[in-house]
């Protein structure tokens, strides 16, 4: 299963090459419901489709970017004074008297204060990193679909929540990031065939077996490792991600839009390093009848799931 991507989040490329709209009224809406303390886990490539507004709207949801930038730095700060401190004294303590607590102090504010330095420097960073557009089961990306016979762009979030469904579903099925094709009409039956999506990908992450990666069996007594392959296209080209998604509704609680990506039997390539699952790009000239489905043939839809784009897909471990 798909458990990591690396996403394209280019506000231009989204209108010109797919012509689509940006739901402009949905990513304001998350970023308001972040701003007031919801967990939500954004990306900073999708924060960068609004660096430069050409709308009141586009301005308004900068500013609420920049805001929570401004908190979450000040929340920092504060948090790196008391481990600095924290630091101070156990140095202090150890100088006076080696014990084992004071230094277990030191070794564990010493590692907080870098991590905490860390994510200073990257929360001030402009330029982006590779690593600020890779998504996670949680956390928002941009998704295509299709409404009022429009393409339209909107957030959702990496782990499907189908309409209908409890909330605790996102606790008991962790896994519905995944939608198996295998099982689109059982589990997803519900969204197979009327909600379809695409999220624009360059690359995906996978956890492998080392043995398997490298081939071979484990000796006797020998313990396996878990690595994270990066695979993606030899050709470079972005890959059209096939989705299903949902829209949730509850009682007292905010909308929330999510998604799942499909996934299906890997090819050899993908196997070979150690894998059994991989996502499904879909072809460009399949993109309006896959986003307007029709319940009444599944058969049409599947046909677009084998027509999918089969590009090598290279792999390394994962920075």
């Amino acid at each position: 299963m798909c458990y990591s991507a690396q996403i394209k989040a280019d506000y231009g490329r989204f209108v010109r090459t797919f012509g689509a709209r940006i739901g402009l009224e949905e990513f304001t809406r998350l970023y308001w419901e972040r701003e007031q303390g919801a967990a939500h886990l954004i990306p900073k490539a999708v924060d960068a489709m609004f660096l430069e507004p050409q709308t009141p709207d586009e301005q308004r949801i900068k500013d609420m970017i920049e805001r929570f930038n401004r908190s979450q730095a000040a929340k920092l700060e504060e948090e790196l004074f008391r481990q600095r401190t924290r630091l101070a004294d156990a140095e202090r303590a150890l100088q006076a008297k080696a014990t084992k607590a004071a230094a277990e102090s030191k070794r564990i504010a010493t590692n907080k204060v870098d991590a905490l330095r860390r994510r200073l420097d990257d929360l001030r960073l402009t330029d982006l990193l590779e690593r600020d557009a890779r998504i996670f089961p949680g956390h928002y990306a941009p998704v295509i679909f299709m409404e009022n016979s429009e393409r339209v762009v909107k957030p959702m979030r990496y782990q499907c929540r189908p309409a209908g469904k409890p909330a605790f579903y996102d606790k008991k099925y962790p896994g519905t990031y995944n939608a198996r094709r295998d099982n689109l009409e059982g589990f997803w039956k519900e969204l197979f065939g009327f909600s379809h999506g695409l999220l624009v990908a360059t690359a995906f992450f996978e956890n492998v077996s080392r043995a398997k990666l490298e081939g071979r069996k484990l000796g006797e007594g020998e313990k396996d490792e878990n690595v994270v392959l990066r695979f993606e296209p030899r050709s470079g080209d972005d890959m059209l991600v096939a989705c299903l998604w949902s829209r949730w509704t509850g009682a007292g609680e905010a909308d929330l839009l999510s998604f799942a990506a499909i996934t299906d039997e890997p090819p050899p390539e993908v196997a070979a390093a150690g894998h059994d699952r991989c996502i499904v790009p879909i072809k460009p000239e399949n993109i309006d009848t896959w986003l307007a489905p029709g319940a009444d043939n599944l058969r049409a839809q599947y046909a677009i799931l084998d027509c999918r784009e089969r590009p090598y897909y290279e792999h390394r471990l994962a920075a």
